[in-house]
C-alpha cells in the first residue's frame, strides 16, 4: 500500500484524496485515524457526503451503470456504418503490439482492433498453455502499452476481415501504426495495407527507414542489390507492340528494342481444365476471357505513344518444372503515360489481377499498394474478371491459308471498298496478318503493286537467307502499322488464299511509303492501279538517291537519236497466210503460204526417217518443255512440245507447226529425229 502523487514529487496531486473528494472512493475502515493522512481523507469524505458527490448522491445510481456490448452480430455492417469517421475510444487491453481491445464511446462496444497495414511479433501459445514470445514481441507490446493503454484515443474503423475489425488508432502525439514501423517493431502487411486510409506510402516509408537503419526485427536485413544505373532504371521510350496483357515492346532512344513486363500484375488466364478440343489450338488472345479486352485497352492507350518507364526489379531466368514452363530474364517496371500508371488502370478495370508475394519478397512494384487498392475497387464494383456476368466470347475465324474460306470472303471484301482493320502481325515488309472487326476474322494480307525484298525462311533442313534490306523493310512496316488501326482495299487473292490489296494508315499508302524509303520496287501489276502514278513518282525519287535497294542502280545510257529527214507514211505489207487453229481466247495460228513448200519437204524428210527407223513404243520418257514428235489422230507424226506431265498416260502437248493442243499417252510420243 502506498500513496500515488501526480507529478514528480509529493507536492503533486494526491490521487487517493482526489478520488475520495469526488465521491468515487471511500476511506478504508479499521485504520487508525491518528495520522495526518487518514485525518485528511476523513475530512474529504465528509465534504463529499455533504455535497452529495458520486457514491454519496441520492438515488440508486443506476444512471451511472454502463451497458457494455461484448459481441457484434455483423462486424462488416458495423464497420460500414461508421463511414471511416474517427470514433472516440479508450484502450482497455493490449494483446500485442498491433492488436488491442478498445471500448468505443458513447455506445460502449468492446471490440478487438487489429492495426491496418502492419503486423507486430506475437506470442505463440504452446500446447501446455504457456506463451512463447517471438523476437521483439514483448518490446513491441510494451511500446504500444506505454503510449495507449487506458488512454483516450480516436479509432478509424476501416474494414473487416474474417470477423476481425481493422482500424487505425489516432493519438494527439501521433499515429501508433507509423511509429511501430519506424522503430522496427512491425512490418507492412499487404493484405490489410489496401484498406489503410492514412496513406500507404507513409507506412512503406517508415518500414524502409527501419530497414535502412536495421532496427529491431530488421537487424539482419540485407537490401537487394540491383546492377542498374539511373539511366537504365528510369527512361522514356516509344511503345511499338503490346504482348497480350502484361508486357510491351518499346523502342529506346538508341534505336534498340526492349521488352518490358508490367510489375506485380498477372494477365487473365484460364481457370480450371475445362473440356477442350484436342484438334483445336488454343489462341490465348481470343480464348482466354478478358485477354482480348485487356490487350485492346493497352493497344489503344499505348501504341505509338511515348511512355515513362521505371524499372522496379529484374526477374532472373528460371528453368522449367513439372507445372511451370521456363522463363527468360524479365525486366519488370512501372509504366506511366500522362501521369497514369498503366498497370493500376488495367487492374482498376478488372482486366488484370495483382500478384501476391511472400512478406519478405521486396521484388515488387514501387506502387504495389496502389495496385492492391485498385484491385479492391474492381472487386467491389464487379469489374471485368470480378464480374458475376457471363464472360465475353470472341468467335474469330482465322482464314489465313484457307483457300475455300478465302474465296467465300473475297466478294464481300471487294464490294466493301475500304474496310477497317487492325494489324496483328508483320511477317515481312509486304506481308501482314490483319484482324477485321466487322467480319470478326483474321486474314493474311499482301501489299499490292510492289516487290519487297523476301525475308529469311525456314525450309526443311535449312534456313534460306533473306534478301538484302528485307529486315529493314519489315522493321519499317512494323513501326508504321503494327497493332494500329488501318484501312484496307482488297483487290484479289492468290492461289494460297492470301488477299492482295492496298493498306492505308492516316492517309499514307503503305506500298507508296515502302517505295519512297527505297525498301521496295514497283511491280508491273501496279500499272492497272489508280496508285500507279504515285508509285512511279516515289520510285523515281528513290532511284535518284541511290539508297538501299537502289544502291547499285545505274541510269541506262541515253542513245543518240538521229532525226529522220522526213517521216515516211506507214504502209501495210500484207502476206497470204493459211489459218491452222482458232482458240477460245480469240487467238489464232497461221502458216505463211510462201513457206508452205519448205514445211512440206521438212515433214516428208522427217517421216522418211521415222519409216526407216520406227521408234520403240514406250522408250521415250517425256519431260516438260521437251521437243518431240507426237502421233495425231490421223496416224501421222508431227512435231510437238511437252507442256505438262500429269502422268505417263496423260501428257499435254502443243503442235508447234499448227497451234493445236492434245492430251496423249506417252506411248504415242517419241524423240525428235536428228535434223
Amino acid at each position: 500500500y502506498g500513496m500515488v502523487y501526480l507529478g514528480k514529487d509529493t507536492a503533486g496531486e494526491n490521487i487517493a484524496e482526489s478520488l475520495v473528494a469526488e465521491g468515487l472512493a471511500c476511506r478504508r475502515e479499521g485504520i487508525r485515524a491518528n495520522n495526518p493522512e487518514q485525518s485528511r481523507l476523513a475530512e474529504l469524505e465528509e465534504q463529499a457526503k455533504t455535497a452529495k458527490k458520486g457514491m454519496w448522491s441520492e438515488g440508486t445510481g443506476s444512471h451511472t451503470l454502463r451497458d457494455l456490448k461484448y459481441t457484434i452480430e455483423n462486424p462488416r455492417h458495423f464497420v460500414d456504418s461508421m463511414h471511416q469517421k474517427p470514433v472516440n475510444a479508450i484502450i482497455e487491453h493490449v494483446r500485442d503490439g498491433s492488436v488491442v481491445r478498445a471500448l468505443l464511446l458513447p455506445d460502449y462496444y468492446l471490440v478487438t482492433v487489429m492495426l491496418s497495414g502492419i503486423k507486430c511479433p506475437t506470442f505463440k501459445r504452446e500446447a501446455d498453455g504457456t506463451e512463447t514470445p517471438e523476437p521483439f514481441a514483448a518490446e513491441a507490446k510494451f511500446f504500444t502499452e506505454s503510449r495507449l493503454l487506458q488512454r483516450d484515443v480516436q479509432i478509424v474503423l476501416e474494414s473487416c476481415h474474417n470477423q476481425n475489425v481493422l482500424g487505425t488508432i489516432l493519438h494527439p502525439n501521433g499515429n501508433i501504426t507509423e511509429l511501430l514501423l519506424k522503430e522496427g517493431f512491425a512490418r507492412c502487411v499487404d493484405w490489410s495495407m489496401a484498406v489503410y486510409t492514412r496513406g500507404a506510402e507513409k507506412l512503406r516509408a517508415a518500414e524502409r527507414y527501419a530497414k535502412e537503419h536495421k532496427l529491431r526485427i530488421w537487424r539482419d536485413y540485407v537490401a537487394p542489390t540491383a546492377n542498374l544505373d539511373q539511366k537504365e532504371k528510369q527512361f522514356q521510350a516509344k511503345v511499338v507492340q503490346v504482348l497480350n496483357a502484361d508486357a510491351i515492346v518499346v523502342k529506346l532512344s538508341s534505336g534498340d528494342y526492349k521488352t518490358i513486363h508490367l510489375s506485380s500484375i498477372r494477365p487473365p488466364r484460364l481457370e480450371g481444365e475445362g473440356p477442350q478440343d484436342k484438334n483445336r489450338k488454343l489462341r490465348p488472345l481470343y480464348d482466354i476471357p478478358y485477354m482480348f479486352e485487356a490487350r485492346e485497352f493497352l493497344r489503344r492507350k499505348l501504341i505509338g505513344k511515348k511512355v515513362s518507364v521505371t524499372v522496379d526489379y529484374i526477374r532472373p531466368a528460371s528453368g522449367a518444372t513439372d507445372t511451370v514452363p521456363a522463363f527468360s530474364e524479365r525486366t519488370c517496371a512501372t509504366v506511366t503515360i500522362g501521369g497514369i500508371n498503366i498497370a493500376e488502370a488495367l487492374v482498376s478495370k478488372g482486366l488484370a489481377t495483382v500478384i501476391r508475394y511472400r512478406q519478405d519478397d521486396d521484388q515488387r512494384s514501387s506502387h504495389y499498394d496502389e495496385l492492391l487498392a485498385a484491385e479492391a475497387r474492381a472487386v467491389k464494383n464487379g469489374k471485368g474478371l470480378h464480374s458475376k456476368k457471363e464472360v465475353p466470347i470472341h468467335r474469330v475465324a482465322d482464314i489465313s491459308g484457307d483457300t475455300q474460306k478465302a474465296k467465300q470472303f473475297l466478294p464481300f471484301l471487294q464490294r466493301a471498298g475500304r474496310s477497317e482493320a487492325v494489324v496483328e502481325y508483320v511477317f515481312s515488309g509486304s506481308r501482314l496478318k490483319l484482324y477485321l472487326p466487322k467480319e470478326t476474322c483474321l486474314i493474311t494480307f499482301l501489299l499490292a503493286g510492289i516487290e519487297c525484298p523476301r525475308g529469311a525462311r525456314n525450309l526443311p533442313g535449312l534456313v534460306q537467307e533473306g534478301e538484302p534490306f528485307s529486315e529493314e523493310a519489315m522493321l519499317f512496316t512494323k513501326e508504321l502499322v503494327l497493332q494500329r488501326e488501318v484501312e484496307v482495299e482488297v483487290e484479289s487473292m492468290d492461289k494460297a488464299g492470301n488477299f492482295i490489296g492496298w493498306l492505308h494508315i492516316e492517309g499514307v499508302n503503305l506500298s507508296v511509303a515502302l517505295v519512297e524509303q527505297a525498301l521496295s520496287k514497283v511491280h508491273f501489276t501496279a500499272e492497272r492501279s489508280s496508285y500507279y502514278k504515285p508509285l512511279t513518282v516515289a520510285e523515281a525519287s528513290a532511284k535518284q538517291k541511290k539508297e538501299k535497294v537502289w544502291s547499285q542502280y545505274e541510269e541506262p545510257p541515253v542513245e543518240d537519236v538521229v532525226p529522220l529527214a522526213e517521216e515516211k507514211e506507214r504502209t501495210a505489207d500484207y502476206k497470204p497466210v493459211f489459218v491452222t487453229e482458232v482458240t477460245d481466247g480469240l487467238h489464232f495460228y497461221v502458216q505463211d503460204v510462201e513457206m508452205g513448200t519448205q514445211l512440206e519437204k521438212l515433214m516428208e524428210s522427217m517421216r522418211g526417217e521415222i519409216a526407216a527407223c520406227p521408234p520403240v513404243e514406250g522408250a521415250y520418257t517425256p519431260r516438260r518443255g521437251d521437243f518431240c514428235i507426237a502421233k495425231f489422230v490421223d496416224g501421222e507424226w508431227y512435231r510437238a512440245r511437252v507442256e505438262k506431265m500429269e502422268s505417263l498416260a496423260k501428257v499435254h502437248v502443243f503442235y508447234i507447226d499448227y497451234g493445236n493442243k492434245e492430251t496423249l499417252p506417252s506411248t504415242r510420243l517419241a524423240a525428235l529425229p536428228q535434223a
